[in-house]
């Protein structure tokens, strides 16, 4: 009983400085300024003395961990999960963006008041640290963020301690520029970055986009334009810088020029007509997009590309959330294997899968009908001798409760060496089969 009275003034503990801090409007917390409302609130943790606690310590230490571990995915992405108070629960994923690409992030919450979940993205180094990019802001806003670079990124989940509540989280990405007609389709693009030109003797260094003769060639940001000449290549050309940005766009084979050198131009101006000058003397009508920086033409697709994927569909049952299940038969988490009947926690439904966590902390994602509840018992065990029941699957775990001999149990599931059971009063722990 004593481990129990003390989790109990320590929770109370806990929200009674939950309350404190969500008070605060003012005072020492907001002369540090951190760089991020997550910074905030774990400086807010510190400053309260939450850090001593064991949850608070679990909810730091969990938050920088959770970057090291985070679970691959694929974009666009989709998933709808629980986050319970009784965890201190954080998601991490990973994903690759290409240069020219928008990020969006968008999280719905249930309820909408007084449940805070931090979003941050991170921009993985090749010395293996972290760089914050972006997070949400304390109204629920998406992050929107253009891909400076191509490479990994990270996105971080976070309720606040005692959080408890639904969401949706949507990760979607698109072009960081529009596209440079008014009509816009992807078939449009037939010649890409890294094409041989001139029996091979140099690349592509754009990308070519065909319409009829004299198409309106429109700029796709405002700002500003820093060229209009002509050249053997290209013919007639455009070059144009997006405001805020440090690269500048290059628009050639135009038929017309209809922008002056040093004009400050918006969005969906029209910069010229679309030709067939310069080295496209001849051939079909098409415009030359390219983007060039300070260390040279870069691929401009990504930067316009006007496919964008639709987020996958969720196909798994959302009643198993934040619910314990077990696995039918014998299977792998990555590369995890795990025996029919192991137990789970199911997290979060995404597509076909559940993303689940084992006893022991560790995630991934499994089909949905690869598992089941633990609403029916796998079977019944009758105790031979005392021995205690535990509160995780662990040789050093709590005891939860002392078992008698005699004692008949139903066995829900396992993980290891230990088995899931309940008593007769609907307790529920682990006991050690070994």
């Amino acid at each position: 009983m004593k481990n129990f009275s003390n989790k109990a003034i320590q929770l109370a503990k806990i929200c009674l400085c939950i309350l404190f801090l969500s008070s605060c409007k003012s005072g020492p917390f907001n002369l540090l300024k951190p760089a991020s409302p997550h910074q905030e609130y774990e400086r807010k943790l510190i400053n309260a003395g939450l850090n001593q606690t064991t949850m608070g310590t679990m909810w730091i230490n969990n938050a920088q961990q959770s970057l090291q571990k985070a679970l691959p995915i694929k974009l666009p992405y989709q998933e709808k999960g629980y986050f319970s108070a009784e965890k201190v629960d954080v998601a991490a994923f990973r994903f690759n963006l290409l240069r020219g690409q928008k990020l969006e992030v968008k999280i719905t919450k249930k309820p909408d008041l007084g449940f805070m979940i931090y979003a941050d993205v991170w921009e993985t180094t090749a010395t293996t640290e972290f760089k914050l990019l972006s997070s949400s802001d304390t109204l629920g806003n998406p992050i929107q963020l253009d891909a400076d670079k191509s490479g990994t990124y990270i996105l971080r989940l976070q309720p606040e301690l005692l959080g408890s509540g639904e969401y949706t989280l949507e990760i979607t990405t698109g072009p960081s520029l529009n596209y440079p007609l008014k009509a816009a389709s992807k078939n449009q693009i037939q010649s890409l970055w890294g094409v041989g030109r001139d029996n091979n003797t140099r690349r592509h260094e754009g990308v070519d986009i065909f319409a009829p003769f004299r198409t309106p060639v429109i700029a796709v940001a405002s700002g500003r334009v820093t060229g209009v000449n002509t050249n053997n290549l290209g013919g007639k050309v455009v070059w144009f810088r997006p405001a805020g940005k440090d690269y500048t766009l290059y628009y050639a084979h135009l038929d017309e020029q209809n922008v002056t050198e040093g004009q400050v131009v918006n969005y969906g101006n029209t910069l010229g007509r679309m030709g067939n000058t310069g080295n496209a003397q001849g051939g079909p009508p098409h415009l030359h997009f390219g983007i060039y920086t300070s260390g040279g033409a870069i691929d401009p697709y990504p930067f316009i590309n006007p496919a964008i994927e639709t987020l996958p569909k969720i196909a798994t049952s959302l009643t198993n959330l934040n619910t314990t299940m077990r696995t039918l038969s014998n299977t792998s988490l990555d590369d995890i294997s795990l025996k029919a009947g192991t137990v789970l926690r199911v997290m979060a439904a995404t597509g076909n899968n559940y993303r689940l966590e084992l006893p022991d902390g560790k995630t991934g994602y499994l089909l949905g009908k690869t598992l089941t509840t633990v609403s029916k018992p796998l079977n019944k065990i009758k105790i031979k001798i005392a021995q205690s029941l535990f509160d995780k699957p662990e040789y050093d775990a709590a005891v939860k409760l002392d078992l008698k001999e005699g004692q008949t149990l139903n066995v829900l599931g396992t993980y290891g060496d230990f088995q899931l059971v309940l008593d007769a009063n609907n307790q529920t722990g682990w006991l050690n089969i070994k």
